[in-house]
Formats: C-alpha cells, sequence, structure tokens
C-alpha cells in the first residue's frame, strides 16, 4: 500500500532536516577547530584525537572528522604516515613566505579599515590594550593570544572586504599555533603591546599609512622573535 501524501512529505521534510543539521554540526566543528589554530588553541606539530576534540567542543565525532579531513585538504593540518591528523611543522622558509604575505594582506586590510572605523571603535580597541596588559603581567599567555586575536580581527573585520578576511584567517590558521612560542622570549614579551599601541594611536588621526605600517611592525617584530624558536622546534 502506497504512503500518503502527507507522510511521504513528512519523511522528505525529516531527512532533509536530518541533512541540515548534520551539515551545520559538520560547520560547527569546522570552525571551532580552526579558530582553534587562529587563536594558538593547538601547538606545532600536535596531534588532533577525534575522540578528544569532540568532547571539547561538545561535538559528536563525525563532524569532527570530516571537519578535521576538510582542514587537511586546505593544508591547514596534515595526515601523518599511521592516518592521524596534526598541526603541521613549518619549514623556516615557509614561515618566512608567510610572514610576507600577512604583511600584505593585513597591512592591506587595517589600511582599508582605517577609514570605515566608528569612534566608538577606538575605546573598544584600547579597552583591549588594557586587557593585554593585564596579561602580560600575568603570564596568562592562551588570555593573550586571544585578546592579540580580538584586537587583530576588530580592525581586519572593518575593511570590508570578506575575501582579504578569508585569506587572512586561513593564515593566521597556519602560523597561530607558533604564538605560543612568544611567551618564551623575555625580550619580547614586556614590549609586545607596544605596536598595538601604535596602531590605535594611528586609527584615532585616520593616518591610513601610519596604521598599516604599524600592522606591517608587529607583524615583523613577532616574527622575528619566533624564527630562533620555530628552529629549535624543528631542530627537536
Amino acid at each position: 500500500m502506497a504512503a500518503s501524501p502527507r507522510l511521504a512529505y513528512k519523511a522528505v521534510s525529516e531527512t532533509l532536516m536530518s541533512k541540515i543539521e548534520h551539515a551545520t554540526l559538520n560547520d560547527r566543528a569546522y570552525l571551532a577547530l580552526k579558530r582553534g589554530l587562529i587563536s594558538g588553541a593547538f601547538r606545532p606539530g600536535q596531534t588532533l584525537v577525534i575522540r578528544t576534540m569532540a568532547d571539547n567542543y561538545g561535538i559528536s565525532t563525525t563532524p569532527v572528522r570530516e571537519a578535521l579531513q576538510r582542514l587537511v585538504a586546505e593544508r591547514l593540518l596534515v595526515m601523518q604516515p599511521n592516518r592521524s591528523i596534526a598541526v603541521p611543522l613549518l619549514s623556516i622558509a615557509k614561515f618566512t613566505e608567510l610572514y610576507r604575505v600577512r604583511c600584505a594582506l593585513e597591512g592591506l586590510a587595517a589600511e582599508l579599515a582605517t577609514s570605515n572605523l566608528e569612534a566608538r571603535h577606538i575605546p573598544r580597541l584600547k579597552k583591549i590594550l588594557r586587557e593585554i596588559d593585564t596579561t602580560i603581567a600575568e603570564r596568562d599567555s592562551r588570555a593573550y593570544l586571544l585578546l592579540n586575536e580580538k584586537f587583530h580581527f576588530l580592525i581586519y573585520e572593518r575593511a570590508d572586504s570578506p575575501l582579504l578576511l578569508e585569506l587572512i584567517q586561513d593564515r593566521w590558521s597556519q602560523v597561530g599555533p607558533f604564538f605560543n612560542e612568544l611567551f618564551e622570549d623575555t625580550d619580547y614579551l614586556p614590549h609586545a603591546n607596544e605596536h598595538h599601541v601604535r596602531i590605535v594611536t594611528a586609527l584615532e588621526a585616520g593616518d591610513a599609512a601610519g596604521v598599516r605600517q604599524s600592522i606591517i611592525d608587529d607583524i615583523s617584530t613577532a616574527a622575528h622573535s619566533l624564527m630562533p624558536r620555530l628552529k629549535q622546534v624543528l631542530n627537536g
């Protein structure tokens, strides 16, 4: 006996909703893992265990597995010979290339953002600067990395360029895990917020070229601090 039109419609509807829910979970897992890469929640060479990631983010294992495979396809994670998935190590040449690309992309985004920034954004940025100073004084590396990300992307989002923002996010996904090493540099740490202050000063003045240069200086200083530590990681 054929199913009634109403029952057939209900079955199709439930199947569609299941697919939408599944897709939403996949996207949620993907975004959570990518955000973890950007914010330095993972370290270079770290193996990402599916069950652990699922438990940490409160998501079932299947969406996490598919999100990890998606990140591997995007070359933000690597598949190891034993089929486990890990945060990649960057060669000196790759790190140097990423540093140069970041200077170009983030400098442009900051320059474009300068004229779009509203008066209400400056106090928000200054509040983040004060919070960053506190994390440095307390040597709270995790809080520092989250605030550093928040500061930069509050500016880059004002560039009103979705493609540029996506390119920047992908580059941060590659270098974010290495930002943990900044707290190992006792010479860098006391001055970690100085370039941020210059960025905000230039933003207040509406100096787009100055904002761009201050962003580049910030990236360059961090990169020069990270280079010797990257060599240590590569040398085991």
